[in-house]
């Protein structure tokens, strides 16, 4: 048997020994700084040296390693790799978001019956956002990497595994009483359903019944909400990114098979919500998770869960109070007003999916790594670039969307039970919403930078000011405007939301690279000024030409032809601009 390594004399060559020396110094420095890029999580330390994942597996295993270990090592490139692999998700839910949207137009129109629908999805959605969507958006995911750092591996999943099981329990009971407080609260929501058609209390009563059977749906969000926040803190994106997916793919089914049904797209909510959960479970191994049915409300960790919680429960209600405002102001407008406001809210949330809720979901755990570590500077350049990523995208996206907004509703949902009344009332409000599509994106990564410097009272009372402000412009809009004032004030809130957002966090961070993004936003409304004009000149010209843009093959032409004309306008403006901006796009 062979003695102790020490007492071997080193034979290698020099220049060997000298570049495992090297190594080790980088190794070394590697320690010593663990929040460099492709250091995000630092290893805690074994005895015999090695990271705790070299120390339990064998050889042999490099790929299931470097897929199951969270973030240790990984470079740029790994960062490059879960921003695709989630806007991927996030093009897929988004598509299938618009296939949903296809088959319940198909159905249903503006019917009031899905109107109720509508009302009806707005309480369960609070139930799920008031607790779960509170903690993985602005609370687990930086104290996790906090603990994770601090105090190691099974601190962090004794942390995780208490926040799962609180909020779990909290959500449970919470969607109780929203069930047995239902036929009080439903009614509140919008006063004017089924006035304009005689169906009040058919309506009210169909409403309370599909809130009660949907409130199942946060229950298992609630679960399914922490997955994601433990998964995404671990650098593991893709059972979170498919999740939505499938949800998507419940609703969808519950509109075809449904037989007419709105009752169908009630139980396809509930089927979605548990694929939701059910989907991210086995992911769970991958992380090394080891749950407890451990309840530790006093522990730091829940602690501070629950603090950074409180302000951002109430920035959520704010959103949510957004989201019932526009049902409430709608209903007396007409039954029909709701269901078309939903239709035009959720096409103008394409785009802002996958632009502003892909990029800032990919990068916030690296923000919180950022922001745990106190590397200002890194933290300053991460919300900079990617706030210039987003406009850039976003900018062009919105004014595409309001020139080619009636072709698209046409093209898209203008069959079956949607007629041309419905198209014109969803167009009315689409054209309007969809300026606001760059605001929308960039609040969400402008938030994420609060978040990880676990600031959440500063955004909650961006987020409320907001609120107060669209409630009032809303209801001076609606009687002048219907639904386009609706929708106006959405868009302008966004607008002073981001402003504000934007003008704190660059105080913050001591700028948010200023010059750099004063270019990319002159670039790109230069750009944009190029694609508007080309898409309009194309417009004009197919009319001349005789394109039917009644019918759905001419908008199909109208949106093909101006699309892709006023594309290539964009990337040649913008290359000839911010050929920079251009390319960091490209490489992302």
């Amino acid at each position: 048997m062979s003695g102790p390594a020490t007492s071997r004399p080193d034979v290698r060559p020099s220049r060997e020994r000298e570049r495992d020396t090297k190594r080790q110094r980088r190794g070394r420095v590697d320690s010593a700084h663990p929040h460099t890029e492709g250091a995000l999580v630092a290893d805690a330390p074994t005895p015999s040296g090695l990271p705790p994942h070299a120390s339990r597996r064998p050889n042999g295993e490099g790929f299931r390693r470097f897929i199951e270990r969270p973030a240790e090592g990984r470079t740029g490139r790994f960062l490059l790799s879960a921003a695709f692999v989630v806007a991927a998700g996030f093009v897929l839910s988004r598509v299938l978001g618009l296939v949903r949207s296809i088959v319940i137009a198909h159905a249903f129109g503006t019917d009031p019956e899905l109107a109720a629908f509508w009302v009806a999805v707005r309480v369960p959605d609070l139930v799920f956002q008031l607790l779960a969507g509170a903690t993985l958006s602005s609370a687990f995911i930086p104290t996790f990497s906090r603990v994770m750092l601090r105090s190691g591996e099974d601190a962090a999943w004794r942390l995780a595994s208490s926040a799962l099981n609180i909020i779990a329990t909290a959500t449970l009971v919470l969607a109780a009483l929203a069930f047995v407080l239902a036929p009080t609260i439903v009614p509140w929501l919008a006063p004017g359903l089924g006035d304009a058609t005689g169906q009040q209390e058919e309506l009210r009563t169909l409403a309370v019944h599909l809130t009660r059977l949907m409130l199942l749906s946060p229950i298992f969000f609630g679960a399914s909400g922490m997955l994601t926040g433990i998964l995404n803190a671990r650098h593991h994106f893709v059972a979170s990114a498919l999740a939505p997916v499938l949800y998507n793919v419940g609703i969808i089914g519950g509109a075809l098979f449904a037989g007419g049904r709105v009752e169908g797209l009630a139980w396809g909510v509930v089927i979605g919500a548990a694929a939701h959960l059910l989907v991210q479970v086995p992911a769970l191994r991958s992380t090394g998770m080891r749950w407890t049915p451990s309840f530790d409300l006093f522990s730091d960790g829940v602690q501070e869960v629950l603090r950074l919680m409180g302000p951002r429960v109430l920035g959520l209600a704010a959103s949510q109070l957004n989201f019932i405002a526009a049902i409430f102001f709608a209903s007396f407008v007409s039954d029909e007003a709701i269901s078309a406001l939903n239709y035009a809210f959720l096409m103008m949330m394409m785009p802002v999916g996958v632009i502003g809720m892909a990029i800032s979901t990919a990068i916030f755990p690296t923000l919180a790594q950022h922001g745990a570590s106190q590397d200002t500077s890194a933290l300053r350049m991460a919300v900079s670039k990617s706030l210039r990523q987003i406009l850039f995208l976003a900018v062009p996206a919105s004014a595409g969307l309001i020139i080619l907004a009636t072709p698209t509703v046409r093209v898209l949902l203008q069959r079956g039970a949607f007629d041309v009344e419905s198209t014109d009332l969803v167009v009315a409000a689409l054209t309007i919403y969809a300026a606001g599509i760059a605001a929308h994106s960039g609040i969400e990564i402008l938030s994420r930078g609060f978040y990880a410097i676990a600031d959440t009272r500063t955004p909650v009372a961006i987020a409320v000011a907001a609120m107060l402000l669209n409630l009032a412009l809303s209801a001076a809009f609606v009687a002048p405007f219907g639904l386009r004032g609706l929708a106006g004030a959405a868009s302008i809130t966004a607008f002073v939301e981001f402003g504000m957002l934007l003008w704190v966090l660059s105080t913050r961070l001591g700028g948010l690279e200023r010059r750099a993004l004063t270019r990319t936003v002159y670039s790109t409304l230069a750009a944009t000024a190029a694609l508007t004009a080309i898409m309009l000149i194309a417009l004009l010209a197919l009319s001349a030409a005789g394109v039917d843009g009644a019918s759905a093959f001419g908008s199909l032409i109208r949106i093909v032809v101006a699309g892709t004309l006023g594309l290539v306008a964009f990337g040649v403006a913008g290359y000839l601009a911010n050929r920079d901006d251009l390319r960091m796009v490209a490489r992302q």
